[in-house]
């Protein structure tokens, strides 16, 4: 194994951050797909659930193929598929575009979860394992966090607002995948292409202990992202009259980037404190968002976002590592893969549930119910990791 090249894990978490990013681009987007092609906010949120399915059905089917074909070969096909996500969108015209592209994005997500996340780790080596669980789940946070802000940005002061960030992407997607080919492979024995070995969201014994604790708290968390990353937009347009696209697009980016700051933070306090800490903040911030609706006030809504996107942050990383270091090298890549199967659960189910609502009884009431529903399995992680602390880091 190559971990102790100290170039090559920020190097993984840059091809993360790029691939990560490309899932969210289109998010301030949403409303001028509508405008084109007309459909309902529940069309857009099953638009975005479609890229939720298409994850948990890679993480499901090769979730731990990385942890024999190798990292490389499944971080360049995760390029593949992010490239010609990006394809689909500046080709669309209408919604089966629309969904091939989310599909394709969704397929790049499920193999980078795994795949880059512990390639992340291993490149680093040992002496190195609390930065690069930090390097990991930053990658992963502010690349989600980036897309949006990039393609607001870009929609709102450009004349080409639905093909601009898409050809920014491909560039960056292509400068990724000449990096990932001098990356250093950290599977000691590979197998060129392997048969899939379907594991399901199976984890070896000695996860078991942290598994469930931390992968609530995981669902819980992704269930706000996905509540900023496909309804947020439509909210501050048409309940708070807020047009700007590149405010749509920072108002997203701000739980991710409160979510990086939360995996910093995590670090300096340690995983077995950060995960009940994590939740507690993540319901404060869940109160917040439904305050800010409860008022249709946006800076409520921003104050929301980043003490939630904190909250997430710190339970996430604290999460990941205790997962990451409870699992035995040979499965490291399935066992990251079921947890991020949890996690991805609860930006699909919860947020298409939010999109019926919102048809029948309009966007805040819907909120307020997601908010409440989030509440529960967020409070009750957090109380049962406070009172039955898991073992490890």
């Amino acid at each position: 194994m190559s971990g102790g090249r100290w170039p090559g894990y920020p190097a993984a978490a840059a091809v993360f951050a790029i691939g990560m990013a490309g899932t969210t681009l289109p998010t301030p987007l949403y409303g001028r797909y509508q405008e084109q092609i007309g459909f309902s906010e529940l069309m857009v949120t099953v638009v975005f659930a479609v890229y939720a399915v298409a994850v948990i059905l890679v993480l499901l089917l090769a979730g731990n193929y990385s942890d024999t074909a190798g990292r490389r070969p499944v971080l360049l096909c995760a390029m593949a598929l992010s490239a010609g996500s990006a394809g689909c969108f500046l080709l669309q015209s209408g919604l089966p575009l629309l969904f091939a592209g989310r599909l394709l994005s969704g397929g790049a997500a499920g193999l980078l979860s795994g795949a880059a996340t512990a390639a992340v780790i291993e490149l680093a080596g040992p002496r190195r394992k609390e930065r690069a669980a930090f390097a990991a789940t930053a990658a992963n946070m502010g690349g989600l966090g980036c897309g949006p802000l990039l393609s607001g940005l870009v929609a709102q002061y450009t004349p080409w607002a639905t093909t601009l960030p898409f050809w920014i992407h491909l560039g960056l997607v292509a400068m990724a995948a000449v990096v990932v080919l001098f990356l250093p492979e950290t599977v000691a024995v590979t197998r060129r292409w392997p048969p899939p070995a379907p594991q399901g969201v199976t984890v070896p014994p000695e996860v078991k202990g942290v598994f469930a604790p931390a992968s609530v708290a995981a669902f819980a968390g992704f269930a706000l992202l996905g509540l900023f990353t496909a309804v947020a937009p439509s909210f501050t347009s048409r309940t708070l009259g807020v047009h700007n696209l590149a405010v749509s697009g920072a108002v997203v980016f701000s739980v991710f980037l409160a979510s990086t700051l939360g995996q910093y933070w995590a670090g300096r306090i340690g995983a077995r404190r950060a995960l009940p800490v994590g939740c507690g903040v993540l319901v404060a911030g869940l109160l917040l968002v439904a305050s800010s609706l409860v008022a249709e006030s946006l800076p409520l809504l921003v104050v929301g976002a980043l003490c939630g996107g904190g909250g997430q942050g710190l339970a996430f990383r604290a999460a990941l590592t205790l997962i990451s270091g409870a699992a035995p090298p040979q499965h490291r890549g399935g066992t990251i893969s079921a947890f991020f199967v949890v996690a991805y659960a609860g930006i699909s189910l919860p947020v298409v549930g939010v999109g019926a609502l919102a048809t029948w009884l309009g966007l805040r009431p819907a909120g307020l119910v997601f908010t409440g529903f989030v509440l529960l399995p967020a409070s009750g992680a957090g109380v049962y990791a406070a009172r039955r602390p898991p073992a490890g880091a």
